[in-house]
């Protein structure tokens, strides 16, 4: 292997960019115009079912099961390969041009809507607008899901950007990131396995936004279902993480939260966009693609 020497002053290579070089660049703020579109719910989302995205489209239906009718939304999907998220009403959305971005116009006309971006920002303000549904209001049980939920906003960008960059999509492997981010994600799967081996959910006996934060990365992880590095990673060790894993994913809403926005795998699991419940039956990919 070469080894590389920094030059005294980094410049922008797209060359070197990898999976990603098309999207990826230095500098923030919009490339294009494009306004964002808006549906008939206060609720506006606008994602891709990425492990991310999955937290929030979960955690809305989670609150539509409950009862909470004002949890209905729209979902726009926001297709990063296509840099459609450096679109002016994205950015305007999220300045820092990452799905999933929410905006809530429940103030009705004449007044602006609330932008809230980041998942683990939009998974608390959506349990505070609905009365403090799957956070609770005080106390250790507040204290552990909010730690939680911290832990994963610091830790998955190990596990995303660093292992899951290195290990699939760098334009070639190369052994010491690959085994720097290996460990670091075997060190938090074992966080985690230690954690879940004494209670049931991440924050004891109730299932929490912490639960919906960390399973979309760390419970795909435990399953293969991430970068294909289930085998490589030993991830069938991690016993307590995998009874975790499955419990979460049987339960409905989980399964429709899914769905939305997806864009791979079984057609019969894509919901690319979501306006309506009944879309579930109606719109997957397999009922819109050209019958044989």
């Amino acid at each position: 292997m070469t080894a590389y020497t920094p030059p005294q002053v980094w410049t922008w290579d797209t060359a070197s960019g990898g999976a990603f070089a098309s999207i990826n660049r230095p500098i923030a703020g919009p490339t294009h115009e494009r306004a964002l579109p808006v549906g008939q719910h206060p609720l506006q989302l606008y994602s891709l079912g990425t492990p991310n995205g999955v937290k929030v489209t979960v955690m809305l239906e989670e609150l539509l099961a409950l009862g909470h009718t004002g949890a209905e939304y729209d979902a726009w999907l926001i297709r990063i390969h296509e840099g459609q998220q450096f679109g002016s009403g994205f950015v305007a959305a999220n300045p820092n041009s990452k799905i999933p971005a929410l905006m809530d116009h429940s103030g009705g006309p004449g007044v602006a809507p609330v932008r809230v971006f980041e998942s683990g920002a939009i998974l608390v303000y959506l349990a505070e607008k609905f009365g403090s549904a799957f956070l609770p209001r005080d106390g250790v049980a507040r204290a552990e899901t909010l730690s939680w939920l911290f832990w994963q906003m610091g830790s998955a960008p190990f596990l995303g950007g660093g292992f899951g960059h290195f290990y699939a999509y760098a334009p070639e492997k190369l052994e010491y990131p690959i085994n720097r981010y290996a460990m670091e994600v075997k060190r938090q799967m074992d966080v985690l396995n230690r954690h879940l081996a004494e209670r049931e959910y991440l924050a004891g006996d109730a299932y929490t936004i912490a639960d919906m934060a960390v399973w979309p990365w760390y419970g795909a992880l435990a399953k293969g279902q991430l970068y294909g590095a289930g085998e490589f990673l030993s991830v069938h060790e991690y016993t307590h993480v995998l009874r975790w894993a499955d419990q979460i994913a049987q339960r409905p809403a989980v399964q429709r939260g899914r769905k939305v926005n997806r864009t791979f795998g079984d057609p019969a699991s894509q919901l690319h966009e979501r306006h309506d419940a009944s879309d579930f039956d109606t719109r997957t990919q397999d009922k819109l693609l050209p019958q044989p």
